[in-house]
């Protein structure tokens, strides 16, 4: 599978982690950066990963901020990306099977090494139910506020 991750500063070191496990598990890795923990906007990093899921670059997207709150904002800023936030394998497992999430926010200030790999882990393998979730998730982009 290819999968493009992003962070900010804070997310930098668990980001290098992730990318290290998942290149060993075969998977093909687009890393936007950032590439140290030199202190940079999140905001540009979550939108250069949300492009790069919309125009098919990657199939799934992995985010990482200090709490992962402010990339799951800014990542669900756009059209076509169900950004999920999780703290345990079992939100990442709703967020896919009901949610169909394409990207994963993580909170690298929170989250270990060993919980955010089972978190990811349980992201890449699940997939959409499809049925009356998709009925569903179909909405979160009919809707149009101003």
């Amino acid at each position: 599978m290819t999968i493009v991750l992003a962070s900010d500063h804070a997310g930098f070191s668990l980001k290098k982690q992730l990318v290290s496990r998942l290149e060993s598990q075969g998977h093909r890795i687009l890393d936007l950066g950032s590439f140290s923990t030199e202190s940079v906007d999140y905001t540009d990093y979550a939108q250069a990963l949300c492009r790069a899921v919309l125009e098919g670059k990657a199939e799934r997207g992995i985010l990482v901020c200090n709490s992962g709150v402010g990339m799951s904002i800014a990542a669900n800023r756009f059209k076509g990306i169900r950004a999920a936030l999780c703290l345990f394998p079992e939100m990442a497992y709703y967020a896919r099977r009901h949610n169909n999430a394409n990207v994963l926010a993580l909170g690298g200030g929170f989250t270990g090494f060993f919980l955010a790999s089972g978190i990811v882990e349980v992201f890449l393998s699940e997939e959409f139910e499809g049925g009356r979730h998709k009925r569903r998730t179909d909405k979160f982009d009919s809707v149009n506020v101003n």
